[in-house]
């Protein structure tokens, strides 16, 4: 089971971090990606982690986000910083095998937390 939490309503230019929650299966899966559903758009990917700390990130995605685990806790958790209206929207992370954003290779997926940025 994956749960996300933290989602927030932030100001232009402020910062949050998400936290999702590992439990049951889902807690001997290698690779845990975060991934976004803007209003009236497709859902993309952000970033992943696998067990190991290894990093994978979407190009569009570097330098404002940041992923990261802790293992003994079963928690990931994705930083962002310079938010700005565009980031706002329905925030997910999910299950999978692939160090990968694309999200079809994604087997589990939590309920998703909102994010929304305005002034």
């Amino acid at each position: 089971q994956l749960v996300e939490s933290g989602g927030a309503t932030v100001r232009p230019g402020g910062s949050l971090t998400l936290s999702c929650s590992i439990s049951g299966s889902t807690s001997n899966v290698d690779v845990i990606g975060w991934f976004r559903r803007a209003p009236g758009k497709e859902r993309e990917g952000i970033a992943s982690i696998t067990t190991d700390g290894v990093t994978w990130y979407e190009d569009s995605m570097k330098g404002r986000f940041t992923i990261s685990r802790t293992n003994a806790k079963n928690m990931v958790y994705l930083r962002m910083i310079r938010l700005n209206v565009e980031d706002t929207g329905v925030y997910y992370c999910a299950a999978g095998d692939t160090l990968t954003t694309i999200s079809s290779l994604y087997h589990d997926w939590g309920q998703g937390t909102q994010v929304t940025v305005s002034s």
